[in-house]
């Protein structure tokens, strides 16, 4: 981790993404122009400077309007798993956001949408450059594989800049090279799914141009977040299953899905599959508590498990090069920041007792200042925790600090993805799992109860049963990777996902609770999860310590004692006085079928270019 890091700070602190910003026209379409070094030299006989311009492409991933903290933290709620921040209707743009309500003339929509095209034109840059240079055929052999990898490098990050605009925006403009070369600026709307397969053909290319992780070695590099090989073959199977998955479209105003998908599932699959045989550059951490705590958290990047594999890296505390992960998100910390985004009740009960995921994805308490203490919360405050402050090492987080960056790393793949797409695509083109489909599947969930097979939950092996598995499955494994509203989307479930959600926390709410309805949508939890002997109050142990098994003194899942246990606080689990207006009133409020799945262009966009159009009911 900290290598691209201190890589990317010391390159552009000396050349400070000289290589980028030099042919700029339009805001809405490329960065404002940072330096008066033109191609030529950039691009010369340098692979120093060459490196420069792809790592200066690399950080418009970062900074507070990219994934360190609009993107990770604002764009993907509501949705079946959490909330955003915000406890009433119409309250500020980022929560208007996640109840989605919006407007155009939303502020925090422009400012994403042109650093992303911003990312797009100097990947542009380098796309059209390093392969002209004469090192790229004429220097040696690690020479030119160094460029190569730039070049990889290059188209990946574009496609990702271009995934983003897409599963946000629906259709947008595309441009493929830089601003200088074109005579119009003002370009029109282009189909996703013609993006889509540009940027599908592009990460092939890039996979014929990246080393493997455990290859970086020999171009003179060490382990670090940059894209290798893996990545680019993770990113082209998630893209393709979007590609064959279902959108908005423009054209009719309704959600669809190609009738060609079945091709793009078998893109996906045959990726997966070239992956889960190099088992030696990516598979599963062992522990999913160590990817979080040792990994993100320890800020260290040499998992030898290679689990992480699409990371920003974050650093420099500043809001363009950082990110707020841990004090936006994350657990409280004493008087400190986190907090923002809040976890369903309903979501905490997707997880059986024995799901050790549970416990890192769903925190129910604030850590005091001695970094030991802790304060249960009630079901109505808990917090997401993979990004969490005690966790921090290296550096370490100081108590009482105020400071809004952390330098903490936004994940945007990992190596269970690749095993549940697999399994979800092969049920699809196979009309039901296969024996290898329910085996990636176990895998992702017996890490998931502490590589326990005896409890793992039966899996279904009829292929309704085993999507519905697969939809339940992927909302444990990734809560808070803002990954669940995206696959809903693709899966054109958001709307029966939220609607069922509502109905469910209000039955959560009632002054006795009762049964929860098992989803529709999903496969359900165990039956203990569901029921009314669920506790209506947890008692939170007054002396707790750094054990977070020791928060509560009695069970999640049966009835509570009545009367209030020596050295204990009383806390509202379930019911009316816990499962209050913020849920049952608040959440998703203004969402809208055949509307919302996507986000309106801000005026500000629409004002710079001419050719645009507003759409989706906007």
């Amino acid at each position: 981790m900290k290598n691209l890091k201190i890589t990317t700070k010391r390159m552009l602190l000396a050349m400070v993404i000289v290589a980028i910003g030099f042919t700029s026209c339009k805001k809405y379409l490329s960065p404002e122009p940072l330096s008066s070094f033109d191609n030529s030299l950039v691009f010369g006989n340098s692979v120093f400077f060459a490196k420069s311009a792809v790592i200066g492409a690399y950080n418009n991933l970062a900074g507070d309007y990219g994934y360190g903290i609009r993107i990770s933290m604002y764009y993907p709620y509501d949705s079946d798993e959490m909330m955003g921040a915000g406890g009433t209707t119409d309250d500020g743009e980022r929560r208007n956001i996640a109840r989605y309500y919006l407007f155009s003339s939303n502020t925090q929509l422009a400012p994403v949408y042109n650093q992303s095209y911003s990312g797009i034109e100097r990947s542009n840059i380098c796309i059209d450059n390093i392969p002209k240079m004469a090192l790229y055929t004429t220097g040696t052999t690690q020479v030119k594989g160094e460029l190569r990898r730039l070049y990889g490098e290059a188209l990946t990050l574009r496609a990702q800049y271009y995934f983003e605009l897409v599963r946000n925006f629906g259709d947008v403009p595309e441009q493929r090279v830089p601003s200088a070369q074109l005579p119009n600026l003002f370009l029109p709307k282009t189909d996703r799914d013609t993006i889509y397969n540009h940027i599908l053909a592009d990460l092939l290319q890039a996979e014929s141009l990246l080393p493997w992780r455990t290859e970086v070695a020999s171009l003179g590099d060490q382990p670090d977040e940059r894209i290798t090989k893996g990545t680019a073959k993770g990113l082209r199977a998630r893209i393709a299953m979007f590609r064959g998955g279902y959108s908005l479209r423009r054209a009719s105003g309704i959600m669809e899905r190609r009738a060609d998908y079945k091709t793009y599932y078998q893109i996906a699959l045959q990726e997966c599959q070239e992956l889960m045989a190099r088992r030696d550059q990516h598979t599963l951490n062992p522990s999913y508590k160590s990817v979080w705590k040792d990994y993100v958290c320890g800020h260290n990047a040499n998992d030898p498990s290679g689990e992480l594999m699409f990371q920003v890296a974050m650093g420099g505390q500043t809001a363009s090069t950082d990110s707020k992960l841990g004090t936006y998100n994350g657990t409280k910390f004493g008087t400190v920041g986190g907090g923002a985004l809040t976890i369903l009740p309903t979501y905490f009960y997707m997880f059986d007792s024995t799901d050790v995921r549970r416990d890192v994805v769903a925190v129910p308490y604030e850590t005091n200042t001695d970094l030991v203490t802790r304060k249960g919360h009630a079901i109505n405050a808990i917090v997401d925790g993979k990004w969490r402050k005690e966790w921090l090492s290296n550096p370490a987080f100081t108590p009482g600090s105020s400071a809004a960056n952390l330098g903490l790393n936004w994940v945007i793949q990992r190596f269970s993805d690749i095993l549940l797409m697999y399994a979800e695509a092969d049920n699809e083109l196979n009309n039901g799992p296969s024996a290898s489909d329910i085996a990636a599947v176990k895998e992702v969930s017996q890490r998931g109860h502490g590589g326990n097979a005896a409890l793992v939950p039966t899996i279904p092996t009829d292929k309704d049963g085993f999507f519905k598995f697969i939809v339940r499955e992927r909302m444990l494994e990734f809560g808070s990777e803002a990954v669940r509203k995206y696959d809903l989307i693709r899966w054109n479930l958001l709307t029966a996902a939220i609607n069922e959600t509502k109905a469910n926390l209000a039955n959560m709410g009632t002054a006795t609770p009762i049964a929860i309805t098992p989803p529709s949508y999903m496969a359900p939890p165990p039956a203990y999860c569901l029921v009314n002997t669920l506790p209506k109050f947890m008692y939170s142990i007054n002396t707790s310590t750094a054990d977070d098994s020791k928060i509560f003194l009695n069970s999640l899942y049966k009835p509570a004692p009545t009367a209030t246990p020596t050295g204990t606080t009383k806390l509202n689990w379930l019911g009316a006085s816990a499962i209050n207006s913020t849920f049952t009133t608040v959440f998703a409020y203004a969402y809208k079928p055949n509307h919302s799945e996507l986000l309106p262009l801000a005026n500000a966009t629409l004002s710079a270019n001419s050719a645009l159009t507003q759409d989706y009911g906007y």
